[in-house]
């Protein structure tokens, strides 16, 4: 997916004790379909090396209508799609064609230069595309920036899955509770899906410096803090966090080790240099990434 850099104002709320910062989701129109942004908001560029969260959906949209995101580039980054519900391939400028369903993980390694596009299936198409999900930016470290592209698609069963009465945790990245995803990423980090019955609790990972919990249904308490739905808290380091549920809930836990120094972003550019930026905005203007095969014709254009 891709967006544009904003100037208006982000609702970001700062809270003494366990829950440093709450980040409100913003609506985007990304052109047939809406998606809430948490991140990067004015006052908190990233969790971890997580540069980017799109929520988009729950949505179904006509019969014969599908959610088409044409082919865009990208580089300096890992996109990281996970979907709730519906399905939808992914296809790549290295060849990658893939679908993905509910709980999957598509991984993609922009390094140096990617294109993808992701578009409704057939059937999801025919009957009414249902769209619900999260697309996350992973900036690269700097020595992985120019690394060359790549696409790895894994299963929701082959993802740790951590049972508990009331509550389902899956690690779909990185380490969590002493557990490893099999997703291969290029930095320290965690991203879990967690669902919550009424009356449960969940202690956060304690081995990575910056967490941040982000609510898809429902709310969760943290001390006297309520984060609902839509809303991103981000934690005080170092400390025990511990969630509760007085209703069904369903969250993301996220982070990892700070980034290696500053990143730029610029529509779907990530670049520890602005110099790198704008050779990405001159290569993708005149021609100079790959294509697609398959989805060849057409793009969408560079902002002027």
């Amino acid at each position: 997916m891709s967006w544009l850099p904003t100037t208006e104002p982000v609702r970001v709320t700062g809270e003494r004790g366990l829950v440093t910062l709450v980040i409100e989701g913003r609506p985007r129109d990304l052109g047939g379909f809406s998606v809430q942004r948490v991140l990067p908001a004015r006052e908190r560029r990233a969790v971890g090396p997580f540069v980017f969260f799109d929520h988009f959906g729950p949505m179904t949209l006509p019969p014969g209508v599908g959610m088409d995101v044409r082919p865009h580039p990208h580089i300096g980054l890992a996109t990281v799609t996970y979907l709730f519900e519906g399905e939808m391939i992914h296809r790549d400028s290295i060849g990658s064609h893939q679908v993905i369903r509910a709980g999957d993980v598509n991984w993609m390694t922009a390094g140096r230069g990617i294109v993808h596009s992701e578009r409704s299936t057939a059937p999801e198409r025919t009957l009414g595309a249902r769209g619900h999900g999260l697309q996350l930016w992973v900036a690269l470290p700097r020595e992985h920036e120019e690394t060359a592209p790549s696409f790895h698609h894994h299963e929701r069963d082959s993802l740790p899955y951590l049972p508990a009465p009331g509550l389902d945790r899956r690690v779909i990245a990185g380490t969590a509770w002493g557990v490893t995803s099999p997703v291969k990423t290029l930095s320290p980090l965690f991203y879990v899906d967690v669902a919550m019955q009424a009356g449960t609790s969940v202690v956060l990972p304690d081995e990575h410096q910056e967490r941040a919990a982000y609510v898809t249904l429902g709310s969760v308490r943290c001390e006297e803090q309520v984060i609902g739905a839509g809303q991103m808290a981000v934690f005080e380091p170092g400390s025990r966090v511990v969630l509760h549920a007085d209703a069904a809930v369903r969250l993301m836990l996220l982070g990892g080790a700070p980034l290696d120094g500053e990143r730029h972003i610029w529509w779907n550019f990530v670049a520890s240099s602005r110099e790198r930026i704008e050779q990405a905005k001159r290569d993708w203007k005149t021609g100079r990434f790959d294509k697609i095969p398959g989805d060849e014709v057409e793009f969408i254009p560079l902002p002027e």
